[in-house]
């Protein structure tokens, strides 16, 4: 009798390979082969797959397409509606993805709940847990007198089979890794049981206009478990971040073909579930240092949210030779090149200082307009000079030491007066076609030594 083959596929491209390698010679990444056992050849034929049949559409004119907006149902949870871009799209099929216990599943229970008390049909499908164990998180949510179904299987025919039989509007899948085809010999969480299995589930929405919610592992790097192409396949893409020994989760969409990308949501881990922080800007500063050297307020823009934030630094005198930088919250890659100008075109001394950047509440900043507040923090640290309570900063720092235009910065502008911030610093070039708002004092940047001087950072001859 012939002896079941095994073969390394790729988890990113998949690569099939006869043996195991260490580096994808497709893709060229490191550690993704993955072994999965295929039956052999004089066994029974599996059974076929099931697949979407052709449904023998004719190619139309895009203008005689109908022009209806998406129905969109609200999920009671503002800060996951924002994420969405409104709301929950009938038929569509989104991805969370997060490490594990900060708080995926909680939000989701919470949603469906809400979603059913609307007078909506919703399915929890647990791949992990037991009913039991739902019904206990969805008491300590008070989530359990919802008229929510609960499914604990993890057989994809039989959640098919329920799901045709239930007709849910909106349908959680926790996880997707758990989930399996008994037409397929490798085991679940393998990247055809994965990647058949989404496969599957959105064909269901896509027929029976359900929504459906994918809870996805994620991997030591921070990536979603699985095939690549799974974040291909489905219609939105949302990740949750921050530590789970902090208090704040922030969730954020990375792709999302019903709204714009980088939305963030904000919430509070609670006793009684997640709950929603509506005003982010005042809890992330809500416990800033006053007369604190290296703090600085910068308004950053999360997709169309304009949010202030506290960049810290710390600058200490080292005796060794090789200084350390250490950046959390941002790219340590752009923390050296932000150095490099300050000395460079600045002219201060960091070559012997250690240099710590943190950005308080475990946000991330990836745009360009923090550079600024980055470099004013660490003038600030390395003088000793706290910056005035009442500034903010904003703007990208170029390697001439120029202070570059920053977009949206009406609305950066407007946040800042919201919160009572009166002096903003922020690039010259912006100022045209700009208004600025009654009761804030623009200070003009065109280079970084302005910027030092509006804050009052410059150290004169003598002291």
């Amino acid at each position: 009798m012939a002896k079941a083959k095994s073969v390394y596929v790729c988890s990113e491209c998949g690569y099939e390979t006869g043996r195991w390698l260490g580096r994808c010679p497709e893709c060229e990444n490191w550690n993704t082969l993955v072994e999965e056992v295929r039956s052999p050849e004089g066994n029974p034929p599996e059974k076929k797959l099931k697949r979407a049949p052709g449904a023998g559409a004719t190619a139309v004119r895009i203008d005689e397409i109908p022009d209806d907006a998406a129905e969109r149902r609200p999920s009671g949870i503002g800060e996951l509606d924002r994420v969405l871009g409104g709301g929950v799209v009938d038929g569509s099929v989104v991805l969370v993805g997060g490490d594990p216990g900060i708080g995926k599943s909680t939000l989701l229970t919470q949603a469906l709940a809400n979603m059913a008390r609307a007078g909506g049909r919703v399915l929890y499908v647990s791949g992990e847990e037991s009913a039991r164990q739902v019904r206990l998180r969805a008491n300590r949510l008070g989530a359990s007198e919802t008229g929510m179904y609960v499914l604990s299987e993890n057989d994809m025919t039989t959640v098919e089979r329920r799901v045709e039989e239930l007709k849910p509007s909106v349908m959680v899948v926790d996880s997707i890794q758990t989930m399996y085809l008994p037409e397929l010999a490798s085991a679940p969480g393998s990247v055809s049981q994965v990647r058949e299995s989404a496969a599957q589930l959105i064909r269901l929405a896509k027929q029976a206009g359900t929504s459906v919610f994918l809870v996805g592992h994620v991997t030591k790097e921070g990536a979603i478990a699985g095939p690549r192409v799974l974040e291909h396949m489905v219609d939105a893409v949302l990740y949750f971040e921050g530590d789970r020994q902090n208090h704040y989760r922030l969730l954020r969409a990375v792709k999302n073909r019903f709204g714009s990308v980088n939305e963030l949501g904000m919430f509070e881990m609670t006793s009684e579930g997640m709950a929603e922080i509506l005003n982010a800007s005042e809890a992330l500063l809500s416990e800033r240092a006053h007369n604190a050297s290296g703090s600085v307020v910068l308004c950053a823009m999360e997709g169309s949210r304009p949010l202030l934030t506290d960049v810290q630094a710390l600058v200490s005198r080292t005796p060794l030779g090789n200084p350390r930088r250490m950046a959390s919250g941002v790219d340590q890659g752009r923390l050296s090149l932000l150095l490099a100008v300050l000395e460079k075109r600045a002219g201060l001394r960091l070559f012997d200082q250690d240099v710590y950047i943190n950005i308080a509440g475990g946000m991330t900043l990836s745009e360009p307009a923090a550079d600024l507040a980055l470099c004013m923090a660490v003038v600030s640290s390395l003088h000793g000079r706290p910056i005035g309570a009442g500034f903010a900063v904003m703007g990208e720092v170029g390697l001439a030491g120029e202070v570059r235009a920053v977009p949206q910065a009406e609305r950066r502008l407007g946040e800042c007066v919201r919160l009572g911030f009166q002096d903003v610093v922020l690039p010259k070039s912006n100022l045209r076609g700009v208004r600025v708002p009654d009761g804030v004092r623009a200070h003009p940047a065109e280079t970084v030594l302005d910027a030092i001087a509006a804050l009052g950072l410059l150290i004169k001859k003598g002291e």
